[in-house]
């Protein structure tokens, strides 16, 4: 991965890696090795430094203990600069939990970087899907290989894969998705792939990872990600990194929504 720098930078910055999976229905064996990898490539880059929560309490200005008294420490809304997020289903957030996560985002302009089964979380809750850009919609062909087509190699997370690449995952169908709203940087080559009764998408447009601003805050998802060998690809553990780069604005980058690519 990256070399140990012998100091770090006194103005790191800091990534809470949430990945709330307590509903048990179907966790991905992937997700600890996931976050271990993210906090990995922060630790060994110098870029940033990592808590690793998998409870939801601390998705708060003011996060609680267990037994419902203040926290004392740790990270929180109020301390954090953005969010890497392989949450599942459904979380169980308050109102007010809710609205600070959006304002997190949206009015703070702090970043959302998400993976996989992160659109299956918050099926309920619309307004996440409007932050996130959509909602799962099946997984059509299981895990399966299939080319996948660079859209956009610009874009600091996508621009080291070539213009066509095979690829071998658990490809997330999104649903509430519009090009209008998000810049899509992989997109899945449905042409190569069979007919599938639970396929959806009638105009052959397969979004895998899209890049979007989120009123002042910079969002990425990927669904990449489904078997914990994948996070040891190197092509898929830089995308995350440099996406977590983008999105706590170390980099930039043109996420103007555009049509499909021809």
């Amino acid at each position: 991965m990256f070399s140990r720098k012998a100091n770090y930078a006194t103005n790191r910055k800091v990534v809470l890696a949430w990945a709330d999976t307590r509903n048990g229905i179907g966790q991905h064996d992937s997700v600890s090795h996931a976050l271990a990898v993210m906090e990995r490539l922060g630790y060994e880059s110098g870029v940033y430094d990592t808590y690793i929560r998998t409870d939801s309490a601390i998705i708060s200005k003011t996060p609680q203990m267990t037994n419902g008294q203040p926290a004392s420490g740790g990270p929180s809304l109020a301390n954090v600069d953005a969010i890497f997020f392989l949450g599942h289903r459904e979380i169980d957030l308050t109102a007010q939990q809710k609205a600070e996560l959006l304002s997190f985002v949206r009015d703070e302009g702090k970043g959302f970087v998400a993976a996989h089964t992160a659109t299956t979380a918050f099926i309920s809750w619309p307004e996440f899907a409007d932050m996130i850009g959509g909602q799962y919609d099946d997984h059509p062909w299981g895990v399966t290989t299939a080319p996948v087509i660079t859209e956009d190699s610009e874009f600091p997370a996508t621009r080291h894969f070539p213009p066509v690449f095979a690829f071998t995952d658990e490809f997330y169908q999104t649903r509430g998705f519009s090009r209008d709203k998000s810049r899509v940087l992989l997109r899945l080559d449905m042409s190569k792939l069979p007919r599938n009764p639970t396929v959806r998408i009638t105009n052959g447009d397969f979004p895998l990872a899209w890049a979007r601003m989120y009123g002042k805050g910079r969002v990425f998802y990927s669904s990449l990600g489904h078997d914990a060998k994948t996070w040891d690809n190197p092509d898929v553990y830089r995308m995350y990194f440099e996406a977590i780069k983008w999105a706590l604005g170390l980099t930039n980058a043109d996420v103007t929504p555009r049509a499909i690519a021809k």
